[in-house]
């Protein structure tokens, strides 16, 4: 039985990233160039391995919003490039440690890194990248630029280990596992958006209502990609859908319908996340089981609500093809799931 997740609300725009795109079309070929040039190295393998993962067709969202954060304040200087290269760095070091401690096999479609050069040389690699990143961070000249993105890639790593530690653990609540994707995902989108106006020197108001925009807007993204995993597929999620019940994640889908469930169908979970139940026949069931108690409406519901947080955070910022485009983006990752 398949599953399609559906927003049957006329309210909500489907969004679109193309605006951010065209706003941030000029900087990013900047972007793109010192992402290159960066990744270079005389080890063969290390640009092998990051560019296999850095041309594989994300979109690059994040370091767009640090950009366009930027720009929105005024900002005239180049510093805004080497931070947002050092966002983008940053998302593709976690990515590729993300691949090995999932054990994932297909990353935007194509094999993991993991998969051709090995666990090791992936995570060696990530290091790699980090530590570029932190050059550039350190070449811009900001403390505080510094002091959000250093503070981010730790509260990342925590996020990675609450992760580990909650994975197969069907007791998780919803507030518990909240706080996993606050740390995982959305401490690098909030970093990202705070940075923009810090080097711009915008004052502390709206630096806190980018950081609050960006942090909210990881939240509803990463909600969104829990719903996918059981209700997509793999062109949008940018992985194999229903990974994340292979490997026994437990995200908000399942937290939610586990506690609505029977003692009997409780059951089913434990033997499927804990037990390593988990082939094709029991994903089929899950989502069968997601379908009845709403889980995956739900989850879009609290990607909603998160959406609006984001949205009212920009709100009494002065108006700005910028602000625009980042209120379309939240439209944007919502609507991955029509």
């Amino acid at each position: 039985m398949g599953v399609v997740v559906s927003l049957d609300d006329k309210k909500n725009s489907t969004g679109s990233v193309q605006p951010l795109i065209d706003l941030t079309h000029a900087d990013m070929t900047r972007v793109n160039e010192l992402i290159l040039s960066k990744a270079g190295s005389d080890v063969e393998m290390i640009p092998e391995v990051a560019n296999h993962l850095i041309s594989s067709g994300g979109k690059r969202l994040r370091p767009m919003i640090t950009l366009a954060a930027a720009r929105m304040f005024g900002y005239k200087g180049d510093g805004h490039v080497k931070l947002a290269t050092s966002v983008e760095f940053m998302h593709t070091a976690t990515l590729l440690h993300d691949d090995v401690v999932d054990e994932s096999d297909l990353r935007r479609g194509k094999r993991t890194a993991r998969m051709i050069w090995g666990n090791q040389a992936s995570v060696l690699v990530g290091d790699f990248l980090l530590g570029q990143a932190f050059k550039m961070m350190v070449d811009v000249g900001s403390l505080e630029a510094l002091d959000v993105l250093a503070t981010s890639a730790s509260v990342i790593a925590e996020g990675e280990v609450m992760q580990l530690a909650a994975a197969k653990n069907l007791e998780t609540t919803e507030d518990e596992y909240l706080a996993v994707i606050k740390a995982k995902t959305a401490a690098l989108f909030s970093a990202a958006a705070e940075v923009g106006p810090i080097i711009a020197s915008a004052s502390r108001t709206n630096r806190h209502a980018l950081r609050s925009y960006g942090l909210n807007l990881g939240l509803a993204f990463q909600l969104v990609d829990d719903a996918l995993d059981y209700g997509g597929n793999a062109k949008d999620l940018g992985k194999n859908t229903g990974d994340d019940f292979r490997e026994g994640k437990i995200t908000l889908p399942v937290v939610l319908t586990y506690r609505r469930g029977t003692p009997e169908e409780r059951l089913f979970w434990k033997e499927a996340l804990e037990n390593g139940a988990n082939d094709d026949k029991g994903l089929e069931k899950a989502k069968g089981l997601m379908t009845r108690y709403g889980a995956l409406s739900d989850t879009i519901q609290r990607a909603r609500h998160f959406g609006g947080i984001a949205r009212d955070a920009l709100a009494p910022l002065d108006q700005s093809p910028q602000k625009d485009a980042l209120l379309e983006v939240i439209d944007f990752c919502i609507s991955r799931v029509n």
